[in-house]
């Protein structure tokens, strides 16, 4: 333990082992639900790739602890819901749950059906809340699929919208409100699941608090909540006193799609650490307005975006709750595309696309200020790899919708390792699984022709970036529609302090008779029989000059089939031997050639 948060721990009436117990009870709890989130819902994208998330909060709604969670459904999005549902229900009793998606009111987007319970202690006062966050396969958008990039507001997109709906009242469900879901969902048996599956997680950690009261008492777990947030903000204070003041501007673009400027969505942070204050500030004020499609922010996930990029760029061991969050300052406006949006506006892509252009240039921008923190950009989401599938199934005369989670990488170089392969998008940290190739064609009428990674895509650097993932599939039996919204085929993610960029994503259809015919950057791309879609993601910004890279590093590459051996010399100037070890001699020429 670090020595300020060592000295608060001790003043305070919980000694650091308490407080590490006590954490992870909480944080035991949490993983309770999400393992009955996993194991019951019916959704692949639930039940395989892992899209959601769990947390508990105060009844000041201060986020409390998290499980593995995806941190843009977490780090701020649970505090303004909690407040939502005490607002609009001021009496909160034992056996409530609420349904709530809007991103109005604190859900990052609509498709993030989420349960609020309440946890009432034996006299009626609030003590905690409760909350499972689950991505929904179809949550009744006009088209099929969760991400409608190209909806000019709320109404075009068509969601279904529940601010803080009161689901179960004294443990028993409003069939009214499940009716509706019903008839509007596409799939409405696995809504079914997944919602109850939601209601038993939240019911479980409702369940495991009562229990954990019972046994040290409510005068306990106050206690402990308050000298945890302290603690946890003292770490922060040590961590920014140790970085260097500055500040500086980077600016990420999202590719063009319709409804957006001609070049696309520039994304301007400004990141300054003031060490003497122990705070963190970012600024997004500076950016368009809401633009007339579905890439605009939530509040929910503008702030937790530029939040993750801070938090990719520090001591990884600063707890992430609201107590180290009273270090960080995220500056937005109204009508702002990444601010907070007045409704109508659609924000039905708010937790990928223009989320993804907030984290990276903050992480970026830290790396700038001084080597050895930071991160480059990740590649951006989400292509046809990632896309919702729908159709209907003739093997059992039934209607699909499902999204994949088939292949991105788009992890960034790191000061001192290479990037996470397989991080997916920075917005889930690499909670996000991917897809089992074999499970999917099992579980829909599709054939998945290829997988594999794209050589000489990564971002080179000191510390490389991951490489593109090359992703091939179409139906099986019928036809299919594939719905996507994908960026950086124009701008690929950047690298910082040398790194160079990641490989551009890409997508086209092969149509029966093998010819190529090149797709948008977003829409919902019909598939006949022996039609296939090709998916290729970004690769991810390299960190530090490839000259530096350590050349066993780079043979280790060229021998896994990820670097060729003329981008071996060409890029990181390291010359390979003909048994494919290195020529040590011609390798210190080519870098002495390239300082020159």
């Amino acid at each position: 333990m670090a020595t300020a948060a060592k000295q608060m721990a001790s003043a305070s009436g919980f000694d650091g082992v308490r407080l590490a117990l006590l954490s992870n009870r909480f944080e035991g709890i949490c993983r309770k639900m999400a393992n009955t989130l996993l194991r019951t819902a019916r959704s692949g994208v639930i039940n395989i790739a892992h899209d959601f998330s769990c947390s508990i909060l105060t009844a000041d709604c201060e986020l409390l602890a998290v499980a593995e969670s995806l941190p843009i459904h977490v780090l701020v999005g649970p505090d303004q819901m909690a407040r939502t549902m005490k607002e609009f229900h001021p009496v909160l009793k034992r056996g409530d749950a609420f349904l709530h998606n809007s991103p109005y009111h604190g859900c990052s987007h609509p498709a993030d059906h989420t349960i609020l319970v309440p946890v009432i202690d034996d006299e009626g006062r609030h003590r905690f809340t409760v909350l499972a966050k689950a991505h929904q396969a179809d949550c009744g958008n006009s088209i099929p699929t969760t991400y409608n990039g190209t909806a000019r507001d709320v109404y075009e997109e068509g969601a279904l919208i529940f601010p803080a709906v009161r689901v179960q009242r004294d443990y028993k469900m409003n069939d009214d409100i499940v009716r509706m879901c019903q008839m509007r969902i596409r799939v409405p048996e696995q809504w079914w699941g997944d919602f109850l599956a939601m209601i038993g997680s939240a019911r479980i950690g409702e369940r495991e608090i009562l229990a954990l009261a019972n046994e040290i008492g409510w005068d306990t777990l106050s206690e402990f909540a308050t000298q945890w947030f302290d603690y946890s903000e003292a770490r922060m204070v040590e961590v920014i006193k140790a970085l260097p003041k500055g500040r500086v501007t980077r600016t990420s673009t999202h590719d063009p799609i319709p409804g957006t400027p001609a070049g696309g969505i520039p994304v301007n942070a400004t990141v300054e650490i003031k060490p003497e204050a122990g705070i963190i500030e970012v600024d997004l004020r500076d950016n368009i307005d809401s633009q007339p499609c579905g890439l605009n922010m939530s509040e929910a996930c503008a702030r937790s975006a530029a939040m993750i990029g801070v938090y990719n760029s520090i001591d990884h061991r600063v707890p992430k709750n609201a107590g180290s969050h009273r270090r960080l300052k995220v500056h937005l406006r109204e009508g702002c595309v990444v601010g907070i949006p007045k409704h109508p506006t659609s924000c039905s892509v708010a937790t990928t696309n223009v989320a993804d252009r907030i984290s990276n240039p903050v992480q970026a921008a830290m790396a700038e200020l001084r080597d050895g923190i930071g991160l480059a950009e990740c590649g951006a989401t989400f292509p046809p790899s990632l896309g919702v599938i729908s159709g209907v199934d003739r093997r059992y005369g039934r209607r699909y919708v499902n999204q994949l989670l088939l292949g991105t990488t788009g992890g960034a170089g790191a000061p001192a390792c290479d990037a996470w392969m397989t991080i997916c998008h920075v917005g889930n940290a690499g909670m996000i699984r991917m897809d089992s190739i074999e499970i999917d064609e099992l579980r829909f009428p599709m054939v998945i022709t290829a997988r594999a990674l794209q050589p000489d895509s990564e971002g080179a650097g000191t510390f490389r970036g991951a490489l593109s993932a090359y992703v091939e599939y179409g139906p099986f039996g019928g036809t299919m529609e594939v719905a996507y919204v994908s960026d950086g085929c124009i701008n690929a993610a950047q690298g910082t302090r040398g790194g160079l960029k990641g490989g551009a994503s890409n997508q086209y259809k092969i149509d029966a008779e093998g010819r190529q015919h090149p797709l948008p950057a977003t829409g919902v791309i019909p598939l006949g029989e022996g039609e296939r879609i090709v998916a290729i993601s970004t690769g991810g910004g390299g960190y530090g000059p490839p000259t530096l890279r350590e050349p066993e590093r780079v043979v280790a590459d060229v021998r896994s089939g990820w670097v060729t051996p003329e981008r071996a010399r060409q890029v990181y100037g390291v010359a390979l031997k003909p048994d494919g070890g290195v020529d040590s001699a011609a390798t210190a020429a080519l870098r002495r050639a390239s300082m020159g």
